[in-house]
């Protein structure tokens, strides 16, 4: 059983019937769920996990204090507190996780001013520019089990929705990454005998193809750590996360191993060039992806963000 299985069966056994038969009144204005950062918020949680912060407990999320008070709010955190203390073979935790409360009450403003920087979730265009992938998914991951006032799925659903421009520009940006890191400084490192800076070519390589592609897919990449697992679980990325996991492995001293990592380099690249002429976002005719970069950030409609440096969203 993993985190998120652990937390719904906590809630359906102990938190729900302790919140109908106790909090009825209070029912129409919580929302209930297990969102946040955490392997086991995504569902990648295994046993090594458990070593920290594993536990059986969800969060209650609560409204303003004008529609629910504090002293309300006091006592959904006190029954919050007792119920029991071990579901499914895992103990709850007596002292706070690492990084702060995980679950229990909160406010839904509170949350998503920790998790985006604002309250309700709303984001200027410029503060899409600038907020991290996986703080986003970190705000969106999880699950919500009851929702009855709306709030926290409301925030939750336009979080999911990036602006378009600020897609393409970040797309734009991170396909400008792999022409200049993959098919440009890969080699280049190399000729100067630098095998060391050809790996690291390859890393940024590697970091901005995972983006690129989350992008064209509409999903958020969370933390390094779970990377190629979500890749892995994204659709036909399969190739792909080989192709990846082969640029970071081997000795780039070795000609025919660096041979064949620049040929992988440009396969992927030449699989981005078709994703993007699918989906009709470049208009260039080439295997050179910093031309398709530039094309796709020609299609960014607000002319602010058009114009800034491609790699402001980087």
């Amino acid at each position: 059983m993993n985190g998120l299985e652990l937390s719904r069966g906590y809630y359906e056994t102990y938190g729900r019937p302790m919140l109908e038969k106790d909090f009825a009144d209070l029912l129409p204005f919580l929302a209930v769920g297990f969102v946040g950062s955490g392997s086991e918020h995504f569902g990648f949680d295994d046993d090594i996990s458990r070593d920290h912060d594993f536990e059986p407990g969800f969060c209650i999320f609560l409204p303003g204090e004008d529609v629910v008070d504090r002293r309300k709010a006091f006592m959904l955190e006190r029954a919050y507190a007792k119920l029991p203390k071990e579901y499914g073979g895992v103990k709850r935790q007596n002292i706070s996780p690492v990084g702060g409360e995980r679950n229990g009450v909160l406010r839904t403003a509170d949350f998503y001013r920790s998790a985006v920087g604002a309250a309700d979730g709303v984001l200027p265009l410029e503060g899409w520019l600038h907020i991290p992938d996986y703080a986003l998914a970190e705000a969106t991951n999880g699950e919500v089990f009851y929702d009855g006032y709306g709030e926290f799925s409301r925030i939750r659903q336009s979080l999911l929705e990036m602006p378009e421009d600020i897609r393409l520009k970040r797309l734009a940006g991170n396909l400008l990454l792999m022409a200049q890191s993959g098919q440009y400084n890969f080699v280049r490192c190399l000729r100067h005998g630098e095998p060391e800076a050809a790996q690291l070519a390859c890393v940024e390589f590697v970091e901005a193809a995972l983006k690129a592609e989350f992008l064209l897919q509409r999903k958020y990449l969370p933390f390094y750590k779970w990377s190629f697992r979500a890749l892995r679980e994204l659709e036909n990325t399969l190739t792909l996360s080989g192709q990846l996991a082969f640029l970071l492995s081997g000795n780039n001293a070795d000609d025919a191993t660096a041979e064949e990592k620049y040929n992988t380099i440009e396969a992927v690249c030449g699989d981005f060039v078709e994703k993007l002429q699918n989906e009709n976002l470049t208009q260039a005719i080439c295997g050179d992806l910093e031309k398709h970069a530039y094309s796709v950030n020609d299609r960014i409609r607000d002319n602010g963000i058009r114009t800034m440096n491609i790699l402001t969203a980087i």
